[in-house]
């Protein structure tokens, strides 16, 4: 069957919130995205092992807010460094299962059926993400003006991206450098395959205040 642990990352500060107080700390429906996230994830299966990437100038914050939610999920938090890469290999040190999986802390809306494919897709392939169809029109942007493309050519990607831990190891020993745009790409990087699951359209990264209502919609 195999051990899971699951990554959380929030190390995000904020900016397109227009707010002092880091995305994943802001209160949907009186309580914190991050613990709206960490509980899809807890249910899903309660046996996961819970891994937080937090900065550390947040890690006392987070403390104040377990005890004012009584947030009882069980998690181990590790520091959050420079950039993503960094925190997740901080992660992988502290990581005993067979899989993992990477999860933006401000995705809260993350389906049971989504968790499910990905699980399942994980153990069969060894890298698998989640991801939707494009329904807005596309234009790529060309030295003369733009032009039209074909949008069946290209996919939405989405959290929680799925690995096996030597698989993603051998991606995070690769040195780091600003062309990593996710997990899946630099586990491409290492010359593995990542194979694609179906996601949920209500899935998306909390970033902006629309999306903090959309949110607020769907977990009411």
């Amino acid at each position: 069957m195999g051990l899971f642990t699951v990554i959380i990352t929030a190390g995000g500060i904020g900016k397109r919130m227009n707010s002092d107080l880091p995305k994943q700390f802001i209160e949907i429906n009186e309580k914190p995205i991050l613990m709206h996230t960490m509980g899809q994830v807890y249910q899903y299966n309660p046996k996961f092992q819970i891994i937080l990437t937090l900065p550390e100038a947040w890690k006392s914050y987070w403390e104040e807010l377990l005890i004012l939610h009584d947030f009882k999920i069980p998690h181990r938090i590790v520091d959050g460094g420079k950039e993503r890469y960094h925190s997740i290999k901080n992660a992988l040190e502290h990581s005993y299962g067979d899989y993992i999986i990477v999860h933006d802390g401000v995705r809260p809306l993350v389906g049971y059926k989504t968790l499910k494919r990905c699980i399942e897709g994980v153990k069969k392939y060894g890298a698998v993400i989640p991801v939707i169809d494009l329904k807005e029109s596309l234009r790529q942007t060309l030295d003369h003006g733009t032009v039209a493309v074909n949008r069946s050519l290209y996919k939405v990607v989405q959290t929680p991206q799925c690995f096996k831990k030597d698989i993603i190891e051998k991606a995070y020993a690769l040195p780091f450098h600003d062309g990593i745009t996710d997990d899946a790409s630099l586990v491409e990087e290492a010359g593995f395959k990542v194979k694609t699951v179906e996601g949920n359209e209500e899935n998306i990264k909390i970033t902006s205040k629309v999306d903090l209502r959309f949110a607020e919609l769907f977990l009411k």
